[in-house]
């Protein structure tokens, strides 16, 4: 229950019986903030608020479950199916939503690099915004460093990709996300990312089209005035969807 102020300046006041999701939304209210599926609110979670949002997520999938029609009573196969699905989405697939960004030891470039660093195939996995239905793919990316880079290590960049990925995502905009963070955390001179993978709301449903995959590409800094660095990196990428 919404306790409303007199004054119009004055926050509401969250009485104890509110679900917690009530709660995380009115935090993220008073701080304008956007909580759209594939942005991070972790800095809108207070501490043990995280089970509490899996046990509201447990019940509300349990009345999917229910208007599935769906006997979880005596259907031995489907009777933790709620829980699973809720753990599942907080603390799997979804937790890029929910938990802050891993700690990235940077170091300073001691000996200047300044030739091309390529990173991958990095492994991907989400699920698309639109169905819940999985994305699985790869990405390389390309980095140009200067004097200034921070360069971070190898596994790094998987950790900051898994994070990214771990939401409800569109490729295109899961791309030019990763590519923020990684301009943010490196500050290179270019920044390249080719993402290619694989949509099951295509190979699920729909038209059922098991092949197809989507590829795009994110380029920054000299990657994107430089043809010949740019042509560079896309040779050696692997040519994975032709193989």
């Amino acid at each position: 229950m919404l306790m409303k102020s007199n004054t119009p300046d004055t926050p509401l006041v969250i009485d104890e019986g509110t679900p917690v999701s009530v709660k995380i939304r009115e935090r993220l209210a008073l701080a304008k903030k956007r909580f759209n599926a594939n942005d991070n609110i972790a800095e809108f979670i207070q501490p043990g608020e995280l089970e509490k949002l899996l046990d509201e997520v447990e019940i509300k999938m349990q009345g999917v479950l229910d208007s599935l029609v769906i006997d979880t009573e005596t259907d031995h196969n489907t009777q933790n199916t709620a829980r699973r699905v809720a753990k599942m989405y907080l603390n799997e697939v979804f937790k890029g939503r929910y938990v802050s960004a891993p700690t990235i030891t940077e170091f300073p470039n001691a000996e200047r690099l300044n030739e091309l660093i390529i990173v991958g195939p990095i492994t991907v996995r989400s699920a698309c915004s639109h169905h819940f239905c999985p994305v699985i793919g790869q990405l390389w990316i390309g980095v140009m460093p200067n004097e200034h880079t921070n360069v971070i290590g190898l596994s790094k960049y998987a950790r900051l990709a898994e994070w990214i990925m771990g939401r409800p995502q569109i490729q295109e905009e899961a791309v030019v996300q990763l590519a923020d963070l990684i301009q943010e955390k490196t500050r290179p001179d270019g920044l390249a990312i080719v993402m290619e993978a694989s949509h099951y709301c295509m190979g699920w449903r729909g038209v059922k089209d098991l092949d197809s995959k989507m590829i795009n590409s994110v380029m920054r800094g000299v990657f994107l005035k430089d043809p010949n660095l740019r042509r560079e990196f896309l040779s050696l990428i692997p040519k994975k969807s032709s193989s």
